[in-house]
């Protein structure tokens, strides 16, 4: 495929027919049309206002709560972990963080600046771009509860800064002004901690994290919702379905409510295994189970 002309004076890396296998947490994915890893943000907005109006646009970040079907992805892949990665503290209480920085990340910086009410975010195997945009929690605590601001770009490349109000929060839901991604927040926390504390919780959230989920093994996370007042492993373990597979993709036998790898799992077999459970839940337990993850890309 040949390159769409660029301006000389993006700094980033644009690849082309990038297989999204390499970026993904589940290492399952088909190659994207374009996938771009902006210097920074003035890069990434300079990016964007080249981009045709009614260009598909996809963001990236640790690529997990996401499966790429094994065709692949049309249109463009915005890679921001480790690049779009800003992070730092700009008053005594408040943290601003860029979209590309990873979850855990944020959550050590703040521990160690003293500030607590982050640690929850070391449980979110993510960056705080995609934990904006679904509203990521683990351990009781959600990625909104300590956003005071958000700054977005749009496909014009155009910034815009933006409150809490601007958008509609719920459980690993958002929605906001249309055509804009998160590119920054700032998180408002307390001060004082003693630091030790802080990391020694964080620590110990982690261990808990590792001993009943299957964090070494190729998985997205959490790959359905949980339902008002139950949950979704054990809706899908009381079915039964605890260590079923399709192909190389199985129910962990460590949490129902984690699909892994087991070694060369297809996207296919991934989305099987997803549309059995929900089937199934929905058969003996009655409920009907919403995704976490999302399905993105086009059948091989």
């Amino acid at each position: 495929m040949n390159a769409r002309p660029l301006m000389t004076e993006l700094r980033g890396n644009l690849l082309l027919d990038e297989p999204m296998s390499k970026h993904t947490s589940w290492r399952i994915g088909g190659p994207a049309d374009r996938y771009y890893q902006p210097a920074d943000i003035a890069d990434l907005s300079l990016f964007l206002s080249q981009l045709p109006e009614n260009e598909p646009v996809y963001w990236l970040g640790l690529g997990s709560n996401l499966l790429v079907r094994d065709g692949g992805i049309r249109g463009t892949v915005i890679a921001t972990s480790g690049v779009v990665d800003g992070l730092e503290q700009i008053d005594e209480k408040t943290v601003r963080a860029e979209a590309g920085v990873a979850c855990a990340k944020v959550a050590r910086f703040c521990a160690r600046a003293g500030l607590s009410g982050a640690e929850f975010l070391a449980g979110i195997p993510g960056t705080m771009g995609g934990a904006l945009a679904m509203n990521a929690g683990a351990f009781g605590g959600e990625t909104w509860e300590v956003i005071t601001a958000v700054e977005t770009l749009d496909q014009q490349g155009q910034c815009q800064h933006r409150q809490p109000e601007d958008f509609d929060i719920a459980y690993r839901h958002v929605t906001g002004p249309k055509g804009e991604w998160f590119v920054a927040a700032q998180l408002q926390l307390e001060p004082g901690g003693e630091p030790e504390v802080l990391q020694a919780r964080i620590k110990a959230l982690l261990a808990k994290r590792g001993d009943s989920q299957p964090t070494s093994l190729p998985n997205a996370g959490s790959v359905f919702r949980n339902p008002e007042g139950d949950f979704a492993a054990r809706l899908i373990e009381a079915c039964g379905l605890k260590g079923q597979c399709e192909g190389a993709a199985c129910v962990s036998d460590k949490h129902a409510n984690f699909i892994i790898n087991t070694g060369g799992a297809t996207a296919y077999d991934v989305e099987t295994l997803i549309e059995r459970i929900m089937q199934e839940v929905e058969e003996k337990q009655a409920v009907q189970l919403q995704r976490e993850i999302h399905i993105v890309g086009e059948a091989a």
